[in-house]
């Protein structure tokens, strides 16, 4: 094959990107399928292993601990060692955790509480370096009028992870019982290890992509150096006082928190809400838990386009990337209406509205790739996921007491609704204009 310099500039563009970004979307279905082995496996291991609302609130919430504390030293691996070496690393190592965690119970004098919050807290260490780690594909692998679709696929595998898994686990626990749920996870994450180091490679060193496809990426804004070695920035602690300190990335961080609440809520206790409240089993929990996340999966693709499209044509990033997001999130809204409906179809219908919703306003990412400095990508998508991620450890706890202490969801769903409202404020008023910040002096 020619090198890259020795193919004709006439040549058609190769799609070696398409493919990068499928791999994305699938390891990304399979990080989130893992973070919800608990939410789908929860029932059936709490009644087995004696654990009440509040110690379940508290494993359900040990991912977002460790996976909050992660972040920046994630992000500063990432920019040091580069993502291929650092997150293939990080699924093999969250892929044998997730397998550990069937053994649970079944180790004479640790308690299984002990047990799950400590390997749940380990594979949030381990999965610290994905989502920056995609930011970082997305920045270097598409172009700035390509990188809302691009960040809305990877986005939307979280709610492909539940159309896709919800299903597949519901049946291992029903009729092989909940351990075997994280056996299987754990052998399909090292199966996806192997292909993400075959296929990931810097666009500029990659073997298939052709001159016409580097010089689109480039000549659009992509960062195709970013994975090459001589380039890798050295971490550097002052990046973050920098960031915290500029007002566009802290409303920007905020805003992230206030939507990761909606996706927690959506892969921690949705599905034993759907069994402690609305009297499903965990069958019916899995497919029923199918609609509202193919919703999502499609609100994330369609606010991709849609948000690309409009930067198409009016050429400003924040009518391009708030419009979608102001919408989806009063969409999103229509979680609270759960409250006064009894119906179990109507439930789900406003579940699916609301993860719809949420879904097209899915876009911190691409605002991410479009606003982080070029010299500090990996430290900015470490604050920025550490600090929306603290979502996690809220919501999963919180969610418990107040069941708990009323015996119902329903102020629980305000909770969630209200973090919707947040969301808008945060990203619109919070943030202003969007623009590329830089620490160059």
């Amino acid at each position: 094959m020619a090198t890259i310099s020795e193919q004709p500039a006439t040549a058609r563009p190769t799609k070696v990107r398409y493919g990068i970004i499928a791999l994305i979307f699938i390891i990304t279905t399979i990080n989130y399928a893992d973070r919800a082995t608990f939410s789908i496996a929860g029932s059936q291991a709490s009644t087995e292993l004696g654990l009440n609302a509040v110690q379940t609130g508290y494993i359900l919430s040990a991912f977002a601990w460790a996976y909050v504390i992660a972040q920046i030293p994630g992000g500063a691996l990432l920019d040091r060692f580069g993502t291929r070496r650092v997150y293939a690393t990080a699924i093999a190592i969250w892929s044998i955790l997730t397998a550990l965690q069937g053994l649970t119970g079944l180790i004479m004098g640790l308690s299984a509480v002990v047990m799950l919050f400590g390997l749940r807290f380990l594979v949030g260490l381990a999965e610290a370096p994905s989502f920056p780690g995609n930011a970082r594909l997305v920045a270097a692998w598409f172009p700035a009028s390509e990188r809302g679709t691009a960040s809305a696929i990877f986005n939307a595998a979280q709610y492909f992870a539940l159309v896709s898994f919800s299903p597949l686990m519901g049946w291992l626990v029903h009729d092989f019982g909940w351990r075997t749920v994280y056996w299987v996870m754990g052998g399909l994450g090292l199966l996806a290890t192997a292909i993400f180091l075959k296929m990931i490679r810097s666009p500029a060193s990659h073997p298939s992509i052709n001159a016409a496809e580097l010089a689109h990426i480039e000549q659009g804004g992509g960062l195709i150096h970013m994975e090459d070695s001589k380039v890798r920035a050295a971490f550097d602690w002052s990046a973050v006082p920098k960031l915290l300190k500029n007002r566009m990335m802290l409303g920007i961080y905020i805003g992230q928190y206030g939507i990761n609440v909606l996706t927690y809520f959506f892969v921690t206790w949705f599905p034993i809400y759907l069994v402690k409240e609305r009297g499903l089993n965990i069958m019916q929990a899995g497919a029923a838990a199918v609609l509202p996340a193919l919703c999502g999966f499609l609100g994330g693709i369609i606010g991709g386009y849609v948000s690309d499209l409009l930067l198409k044509r009016t050429g400003s990033v924040d009518i391009a990337r708030k419009t979608p997001l102001t919408i989806g999130m009063l969409l999103a809204t229509a979680i609270i209406a759960c409250v006064f409906v009894d119906a179990e179809w109507l439930v789900i219908l406003l579940m699916s509205i609301a993860f719809f919703g949420k879904g097209i306003a899915s876009l911190g990412w691409a605002i991410m790739a479009d606003v982080a400095p070029k010299e500090a990508a990996g430290v900015a998508s470490g604050v920025f996921n550490m600090l929306g991620n603290v979502g996690g450890i809220v919501t999963p706890i919180a969610i418990g007491y107040i069941v708990a202490a009323t015996g119902s969801f329903d102020w629980a769903l305000i909770f969630v609704g209200a973090h919707c409202v947040l969301t808008i404020l945060a990203f619109v008023f919070i943030a202003g204009p969007f623009y590329r910040l830089s620490f160059a002096k």
